[in-house]
């Protein structure tokens, strides 16, 4: 008998999904790590946001499925949204606030913004794999 895969994303884009990610980690570790600038691990609390910015999502799509609803919008899925955007937000301020404080200096606050840029993109990347739907349909923005 013939084993059949299941349907899902494919194991490669798990590993490009990793490897994208540790890209901007690397980033980030080495705007703290390089010894050209003062060698700060200031930026290595943009981590906590790279954990925390995809929970409202997963936690709003856990709770009710809004894709099953029909529904363009709800409000819970606005308030996750919210929510999201709040935490990248901060995620490219703190940065920013530390270097114009003078925590750290203007490369390493750039490093960690081009770090931030790659690991929210690999996170979008991430809800767009494994949030599609076998069916094909067009859906407004």
């Amino acid at each position: 008998m013939v084993k059949t895969r299941s349907e899902g994303p494919h194991p490669i884009c798990l590993v490009a999904l990793a490897f994208s990610a540790s890209i901007g980690i690397l980033l980030v570790v080495l705007s703290c790590a390089l010894p050209t600038w003062s060698q700060q691990w200031w930026p290595m609390f943009v981590v906590t946001f790279y954990v925390l910015s995809p929970v409202p999502m997963l936690v709003g799509n856990r709770i009710s499925n809004i894709d099953s609803l029909g529904a363009a919008s709800s409000a819970l899925r606005e308030l996750c949204i919210f929510l999201t955007t709040g935490i990248v937000v901060s995620a490219y301020g703190l940065p920013l606030v530390f270097a114009h404080t003078g925590v750290i200096e203007l490369g390493p606050a750039l490093l960690v913004l081009a770090g931030n840029t790659w690991c929210f993109v690999t996170i979008l990347m991430f809800f767009i794999i494994f949030n599609r739907n076998d069916d094909f349909e067009f859906q407004v923005w």
